[in-house]
């Protein structure tokens, strides 16, 4: 029995190693390859579950954080049932795939919260995402190279998702130099804030989105608002406000890509045209439209492409465009679950950034990835988007495991700082 017991005990810390490692080859697969990371995602999830006690997963699912995802997959299993006849069965579990990697998040807080590598983790991401920044300049620089990559400066998977991913990396960089500058680390300062403008530099010159310029004010609030309170989110607005023009004039792309955006919106505005950002109001439209017919508890999981066919039937132009994605997060949800659905998603988000406010780097990089996924989801569906759900799954849940096991810690050692009085 004692043999079964430590050959047991012997098992799990093998998996728990194993588990580690799988996490940290998702976060350095995420930003090169779709495939491989499912792959890893997949044998990740099998290493963890034999390392996991139902005591200490249910702890995790007992605070928002960890619990309101579980919450909104169950909301979408249940909205599975009340869906309309014209939905099918396949179409309802496709509808729930989307829901279904936020069931990750409790499993990575309870994996990390125990584990030493969540910081290996992170590493592992900023490396990984360093590497295709250097690719990314290299193919937008050299001339033998800026024909390969789906866009010029793009040498994998999509610009959203890249501009993405730069932006997280950047903005976590220069927390993490602000941090170092307030402890006279200076060189260290200067070089870690250095790789952090050059990844938002590459969103600048080289491939711009609109949801990285969407989502850039409000992170660069969050830093001055991280590093000085109101003063510094004060000051930090004003340093942005005064570098747009040296942008603007500095960057052909930036200029060309925001003039035709504005172009393609004041073409839908007066003749219905079918362009990328037109096509993105049109569907916030059509979903506002969709979400008043059954605002309470929504059409049921998987409706979406059935409601979209429904309102364009018989338009022309933009309008009769159909789609399977509302390009809004919020209004994602709504069409399927309704306000009920909406108010979990919205919590969920609060939940997550109350887990990284106070804390060191780690609960920065946390936050950031929080407040990137909030703003950007204003304009896309990114918790339902293969890449962007994972790395808000695995940011959340390594980050939030990370400054969980820190703050037991610290709470630990303030206790055994102090004297007892008997």
């Amino acid at each position: 029995m004692v043999a079964l017991s430590t050959s047991f005990r012997l098992d799990r810390t093998l998996f728990a190693q194993l588990s580690d490692w799988l996490a940290v080859g998702v976060a350095i697969a995420l930003p090169w390859s779709t495939s491989a990371t499912g792959v890893l995602i997949a044998l990740w999830l099998l290493a963890v579950l034999p390392t996991l006690n139902r005591a200490a997963l249910w702890r995790e699912v007992a605070i928002p954080a960890g619990g309101l995802p579980v919450v909104l997959w169950i909301l979408a299993v249940l909205g599975m049932l009340w869906a309309g006849a014209d939905v099918t069965w396949s179409q309802r579990f496709g509808g729930l795939e989307g829901y279904l990697r936020l069931l990750a998040i409790p499993l990575l807080l309870t994996q990390f919260r125990r584990s030493d590598n969540g910081l290996l983790a992170i590493y592992g991401f900023l490396a990984s995402a360093t590497f295709l920044l250097l690719t990314s300049w290299a193919f937008d620089l050299i001339p033998l190279l800026q024909s390969r990559g789906n866009f010029r400066g793009v040498p994998v998977k999509d610009y959203i998702f890249q501009g993405d991913e730069f932006m997280i990396c950047g903005f976590a960089l220069l927390g993490a130099a602000g941090a170092l500058a307030s402890r006279g680390q200076w060189r260290t300062t200067l070089q870690v804030a250095a790789l952090g403008v050059l990844f938002l530099a590459n969103i600048a010159f080289v491939f711009a989105s609109r949801t990285s310029l969407l989502v850039a004010p409000f992170l660069v609030a969050a830093l001055g608002w991280r590093l000085r309170g109101v003063k510094g989110a004060g000051i930090a607005i004003l340093v942005a406000i005064a570098l747009v023009p040296i942008l603007w004039l500095s960057s052909p792309h930036l200029r060309g890509f925001t003039l035709q955006s504005f172009a393609d919106i004041s073409a839908y505005v007066k003749s219905d045209g079918a362009s990328s950002s037109g096509l993105h109001l049109e569907f916030l439209r059509k979903s506002i439209g969709i979400i008043k017919n059954a605002p309470i508890i929504g059409h049921g999981t998987g409706s979406i492409p059935e409601q979209f066919r429904q309102v364009a039937a018989g338009e022309s132009g933009a309008a009769a465009v159909v789609t399977v994605n509302p390009h809004n997060q919020i209004f994602a949800v709504a069409i399927e679950l309704g306000s009920v659905g909406a108010i979990v998603l919205l919590a969920m988000w609060c939940a997550h950034c109350l887990l990284f406010r106070d804390g060191d780097w780690i609960a920065w990089t946390g936050m950031v990835i929080v407040i990137e996924n909030v703003v950007s989801s204003t304009v896309n569906s990114h918790l339902f988007d293969f890449s962007q759900g994972w790395l808000y799954v695995f940011g959340v849940g390594i980050a939030g495991g990370t400054v969980l096991k820190s703050n037991v810690e610290n709470a630990l050692d303030q206790k055994a700082s102090c004297p007892e009085f008997i």
